[in-house]
């Protein structure tokens, strides 16, 4: 027979047993309970222990402090042999016979229940909030292809030569206006004398 071991804090701890063929029982404060459990922080009517396909589940009816396992609540909680459930303060031991595990093993398993499945949703729905968000990648900038790079540097080299070259002659422009008395450095270039060439000497006579 599948036995149960209630323990209320600070009391001795109760043992229960059931028939396999058992298909609910009930736990809670109120005396209408099959395993009737004096504790505070356990409901009127808190759990139910289900005979399914494959073994037992322990299904919590609403609760105010609810079942745990491994200090995660749980809203329907498939029972394996040697497990240890809270029911609020309360321990709750499950424990089957080699003969039982042998009955129960030649079944069906029992399937997870659905409503356990939606439990588990939210969980993970939480843990992904929980985790650091990864940081945006930083978007590079475009950059001028090497061709076009030097291009830019060749022609601003290029822009400086001319406007170093005008300022150069605006300034000989300027200076030759001041000396010659208005004329173009250009118009003098172009009117001055050319150097005379040296007259040629008269050939020596021819001796008498």
């Amino acid at each position: 027979m599948p036995r149960v071991i209630i323990t209320v804090p600070e009391k001795n701890p109760q043992p229960y047993r059931f028939q396999l063929d058992r298909k609910v029982v009930s736990l809670g404060r109120g005396s209408d309970n099959d395993i009737v459990i004096d504790s505070g922080s356990v409901s009127g009517r808190h759990a139910e222990m289900h005979r399914v396909e494959g073994g037992y589940e322990l299904a919590d009816l609403g609760s105010t402090n609810g079942i745990k396992y491994d200090g995660a609540r749980e809203r329907v909680l498939p029972l394996r042999s040697g497990m240890s459930v809270k029911l609020g303060d309360v321990s709750f031991d499950f424990s089957l016979t080699e003969e039982e595990l042998e009955t129960l093993g030649r079944e069906k398993p029992a399937n997870e229940s659905p409503v356990r499945r939606e439990q588990e949703i939210p969980r993970q729905a939480r843990d992904q909030e929980d985790a650091p968000k990864p940081r945006p990648k930083a978007v590079p900038r475009p950059s001028l292809p090497p061709a076009a790079e030097s291009g830019v540097s060749a022609g601003m080299i290029v822009l400086f030569l001319i406007l170093a070259a005008s300022a150069f002659f605006a300034g000989l422009e300027i200076r030759h206006r001041k000396e010659t008395g208005g004329q173009s450095f250009l118009n003098g270039l172009s009117s001055a004398p050319e150097a005379q060439k040296p007259d040629p000497q008269p050939a020596g006579g021819a001796a008498e």
